[in-house]
């Protein structure tokens, strides 16, 4: 029967259309199906995953890769934020094969009668295209068809629960980060799992266009977004109305844009990234290793504050350089958004945070920060600039409406500050296995990448002093030996120069003849020179390797024993440490252990790998120097670290020639540190800036957190030491009737004294005299008069090997190689 009638004609049309639709799609399936690429990318997921460097307790510090990622199981993705992304994104994922139908539909029908505007791309067809489509690519219809088959495919091959951990982990959400996991660590400082309802909500809505929605960019319209996830949430049901009310009210604190980091230890980052790039190259960017180091949090945490505030200072004593530059404000618009716009491209280092000046006072400054912040500065903060306040007479320092100055917060206020010329640095690490605990190279990475621990090789001055002295002990002086503190000149043909050479102490003060306790105390030059001419310069320069010193960076001249080689923060705290652990060389190390992107430890270190297993000097060497350099804090050039209130603490000054630079090298037992403060380009720090005024500071600082809870270490005279008194003038034995002070020597090398026989040893042992867990002493085959029994060698394995007696010199041989008379005869 023929169509007759009008609705006859349309019903066929659409009969027809339908089928003709239908064998075209059919047609199409079965053209584009078979060309679906292979889902194996989907099967074995291999993410690219950054290279991440921790501190020892898991604190971040580092990332390295084009792309932020961090892979989380579906199991371990919170259930608010899967509720979150499944209410905005795709709430019928578990019901649907790939297409959704009924929100196709849905979508057609808001959109034409203006309802909403939203799209009916599922979960499945997002992963489809995350994976297999060019990104900026075209956009048809075949390429829309060939997502939808092969979402149809995924749904096919893998669980529902596999689908969502891809979008949940590959997902882009602004800020080079991929997935949640990175997002929340980029944006909240959170593990994913610690995020709460509203943090989610906001995380949810960024994968419609991350750049529109970036709280860091445009926060307004990211909350506006939030809001849009919560009420969805509520409205499917995903959460009630108790929960939507609370994540409604819940103020978001976001993490400084630009910082994923959960500590500031980019030095360290830097000096790991580029030790694994050297075992494993390239690959690092991508593989998903984590690196945990040595570094703990609170002591770097105590660094960064140290160093910075050694830094200020040192430029308060130093004066105010002058704005960055002045301006001129337009007051017609808003005013914060001008200062946020003159401020944008000055950047800010270490939380000196640039600042538009809008007001000033004899008393205060009123300015508007780079975020947008209204601070008012008063008191102590104007330290810096209250010289220059509201200033008669126009100079380059002058602080006025309009100048773009730098504040920082220090213990909870801002203060005025500047940016240093100056740098400074600070080393800490475990004597006992050579982890280093806290590494600052600079005042900030991102202004200059050099880092002064490793990389700055610079005269240590007079923290050299007691590995020469170290020497020295070896070689038959002791801390009472007499040596003249006078002054002296070499000629020309003497030092092998072409000017002859006039040392003097710092403060052109000579004592005469004084002990080496108190030349070492009181930092004195002469004495020190006058050591090493009697010991022998090559001798000095064969003893420091001990300590890990490379001879060749220290000229076997007599100028070694004022410190004129050359050497690293990392080398002299690694020095420092054999005093400390009485004996044994260790290595420093930053990488306690790498862990790939399975979990499975790859490398970890052993730290009994990074000290000696024999002790390098004796034992009683070291408890001597220690003595001595505990004294440089009790009486000399470092009183002022008196106020930490630990009798445990032992160090040295070093400033060099016209103050270039300046050192403190200081240790307990149990940690060593070294302060450092110079120019990169060497120059003058200023004549009053000695180790004692501009290190020492920084020193204390670290060391007062850092040793907090520790307790005071009580050294024990270690056997074969013996404590006597002694005439202080002349550090010969003290009568029985004579006062006297104490001093330590070794039992076979008293101080002279024609009656003096030596005390038997008969009844002392180890424990009486030992450190607890400590080695038995190593008799050192270069002291010339040694009456030392045949002892062990303990090896940190517990193996033993004895070692043969040695032959005692005769009387003719040793008084010839003894350096006192050297020293007397010389003339010098």
């Amino acid at each position: 029967m023929s169509p007759k009638k009008w609705w006859h004609f349309l019903i066929l049309f659409v009969v027809v259309g339908t089928l003709v639709l239908t064998a075209l799609t059919a047609l199409a399936v079965s053209i584009i199906y078979p060309t679906l690429p292979s889902l194996e990318i989907l099967t074995n997921y291999r993410p690219k995953l950054s290279l991440k460097i921790y501190s020892a307790e898991g604190a971040l510090i580092g990332e390295f890769g084009e792309e932020r990622r961090a892979f989380v199981k579906i199991e371990n993705v919170p259930a608010s934020m899967k509720d979150a992304v499944l209410a905005i994104e795709d709430r019928r994922f578990y019901q649907h094969n790939g297409i959704d139908t009924k929100g196709i539909v849905r979508a057609i029908r808001n959109n034409v009668m203006g309802v909403s505007h939203e799209g009916a791309s599922t979960i499945t067809m997002q992963v489809a295209k995350n994976f297999f489509s060019q990104p900026g690519g075209k956009r048809d219809m075949i390429t829309k068809i060939k997502e939808a088959l092969l979402a149809i495919k995924i749904e096919k091959t893998i669980s529902k629960d596999q689908i969502l951990e891809l979008y949940l982990n590959q997902i882009y959400l602004g800020q080079r980060s991929y997935g949640f996991a990175a997002a929340s660590q980029v944006y909240f400082g959170k593990q994913l799992k610690d995020l709460n309802l509203a943090e989610a909500a906001l995380l949810a809505g960024m994968p419609k266009a991350p750049s529109r929605y970036n709280p860091y960019t445009h926060e307004k319209r990211a909350m506006v977004r939030q809001n849009e996830v919560l009420r969805d949430m509520l409205r499917y049901g995903f959460i009630q109305q108790n929960e939507f009310d609370k994540a409604m009210n819940t103020k978001l604190k976001f993490k400084p844009a630009k910082s994923v980091k959960n500590l500031s230890a980019d030095y360290v980052a830097e000096i790991v990234r580029i030790s694994m790039f050297n075992r494993y190259g390239e690959d690092i960017y991508q593989s998903g290793y984590k690196v945990y180091t040595t570094i703990k949090k609170s002591n770097q945490e105590a660094a960064n504050a140290a160093v910075v505030q050694g830094i200020i200072d040192y430029e308060l004593r130093h004066g105010y350089r002058g704005p960055e530059k002045t301006i001129a404000i337009n007051t017609n618009g808003d005013l914060k958004t001008f200062a946020v716009t003159a401020l944008d491209e000055i950047e800010e280092y270490n939380r000196f945070v640039p600042a538009l000046v809008t007001q000033v006072s004899k008393k205060s400054i009123s300015a508007i920060t780079k975020s947008g912040d209204n601070l008012e500065v008063t008191g102590a903060g104007l330290k810096l600039i209250e010289k220059h306040l509201l200033s008669k007479v126009e100079t380059p320092q002058a602080v006025k409406v309009g100048a773009i100055i730098r504040v920082t917060k220090l213990n909870g206020e801002w203060i005025v500050v500047q940016l240093p010329q100056v740098e400074a640095s600070l080393i800490a690490l475990n004597p006992e296995t050579g982890a280093v605990n806290a590494l600052i190279g600079g005042f900030d990475f991102t202004r200059s990448k050099f880092n002064h621990v490793t990389q700055a090789w610079r005269q240590p001055g007079s923290s050299f002093k007691p590995f020469v002295y170290s020497a020295a002990i070896e070689k038959g002086f002791t801390p009472a030996s007499v040596v003249d503190d006078a002054p002296f000149s070499l000629s020309a043909e003497e030092v092998g120069s072409r000017e002859s050479w006039e040392p003097h102490n710092f403060d052109d003060k000579y004592s005469g003849p004084i002990r080496l306790r108190t030349a070492l105390t009181k930092s004195k030059n002469m004495v020190s020179i006058r050591v090493l001419q009697a010991i022998g310069p090559r001798y000095a320069q064969s003893y420091i390797t001990k300590f890990g010193f490379n001879p060749k960076d220290h000229p076997a001249y007599l100028a070694m024993a004022l410190g004129a080689g050359s050497t690293t923060s990392w080398q002299l705290a690694a020095g420092y440490a054999v005093f400390a652990n009485s004996g044994y060389q260790v290595k420093p190390y930053l990488i306690s252990k790498i862990v790939d992107s399975d979990g499975r430890v790859v490398e970890s270190v052993d730290p009994t790998k990074h000290i000696s297993a024999y002790r390098v000097i004796d034992q009683r060497n070291a408890f001597l120097m220690t003595s001595m350099m505990q004294d440089v804090i009790n009486l000399g050039t470092a009183r002022q670290a008196n106020v930490l209130g630990r009798s445990d603490i032992a160090g040295k000054t070093g400033t060099t020639n016209n103050q270039m630079d300046v050192w403190f090298a200081g240790f307990n037992p149990k940690e060593v540190a070294v302060a450092w403060m110079g120019y990169d380009s060497p120059k003058s720090l200023g004549r009053d800036e000695t180790g004692g005024k501009a290190a020492l500071p920084i020193w204390i600082k670290y060391m007062e957190s850092a040793l907090k809870g520790v307790p005071i270490y009580q050294y024990k005279i270690p056997q074969g030491v013996v404590k006597l008194k002694i005439n202080p003038d002349d550090g010969t034995l003290a009568g029985d009737f004579d006062e006297g002070v104490d001093e330590y020597f070794y039992h076979e090398n008293p101080p002279p004294s024609a009656s003096y026989d030596i005390p038997s040893l008969e009844g002392t042992t180890e424990q009486d005299y030992a450190r607890p867990n400590s080695m038995d002493m190593i008799t050192n085959p270069m002291q010339p008069n040694s009456r030392a029994a045949p002892v062990e060698e303990r090896r940190l394995d517990g193996a033993q090997k004895t070692e043969k007696p040695r032959r005692e010199p005769s009387a003719d041989s040793e008084t010839e190689s003894n350096p006192l008379s050297r020293i007397f005869n010389s003339g010098r």
